[in-house]
């Protein structure tokens, strides 16, 4: 069946990429620009699908839109980005309907291909509490980009949003990479784009490694 992976170049996304892969399923992936100041990260997810002989079929759209819009220290240079958080309010980091932006997309390019799933990282354990990677948002989301498609509409064909990572924690996804030989060493999560080993992002990965009793592959700033 073919099946897009949406492909971000970091842990959770190259984890889902595996989990495709190990499926022998037929991938297609898809990256999205968006004027993130950690853009380094398109380089990883180029690195990962060429690990996986996709190269060729590694879509990469340009959704800078989301940089213009701002509000988020992702895509806004004036913000600061956090380091660990450590309260329950949702951190500067969200970028504003960002999974439903790349979902829409993805679901757009699922149509034209005849894809019967869509591979999304999203995880609701170890995250830092974003609205569009709750359980209740995807199964809003499949449903929605179904009413919308022609193939289901006039042909019953249903698109399955698949999110394998969703209920894990980050040591138990760093398990199942690992277990599925996920090149993580081609990755990298940081948010500043320079794996400082100290923003959100950062911090969440290292913790997952060391709960996981693995050693992470890549090289950080401290």
């Amino acid at each position: 069946m073919k099946v897009i992976v949406t492909l971000s170049g970091g842990l959770d996304s190259t984890t889902c990429m595996a989990v495709a892969f190990n499926n022998k399923e037929d991938i297609y992936p898809i990256s999205f620009t968006y004027g993130q100041r950690h853009s380094i990260e398109i380089e990883s997810a180029k690195a990962v699908a060429k690990y996986y002989g996709l190269e060729a079929r590694h879509k990469i759209v340009d959704v800078n839109f989301l940089c213009e819009i701002g509000n988020s220290s992702l895509t806004d240079k004036s913000l600061a980005i956090p380091e660990e958080t450590t309260d329950e309010s949702i951190p500067n980091t969200y970028v504003p309907q960002r999974n439903l932006i790349f979902a829409s997309l993805a679901s757009a390019y699922a149509e034209v291909l005849g894809a019967g799933k869509i591979y999304l990282g999203v995880n609701a354990v170890d995250f830092s509490g974003y609205p569009d990677c709750r359980p209740e948002f995807i199964k809003s989301l499949e449903e929605t980009i179904n009413l919308s498609s022609k193939n289901f509409v006039q042909d019953g064909l249903r698109c399955i949003i698949d999110t394998p990572l969703i209920n894990l924690s980050k040591s138990e996804i760093v398990k199942l990479g690992n277990k599925l030989s996920a090149p993580y060493h081609l990755t990298t999560s940081c948010y500043n784009g320079t794996n400082c080993g100290k923003c959100d992002s950062c911090v969440l990965r290292l913790k997952g490694f060391k709960e996981a009793g693995l050693v992470d592959p890549i090289q950080y700033l401290e």
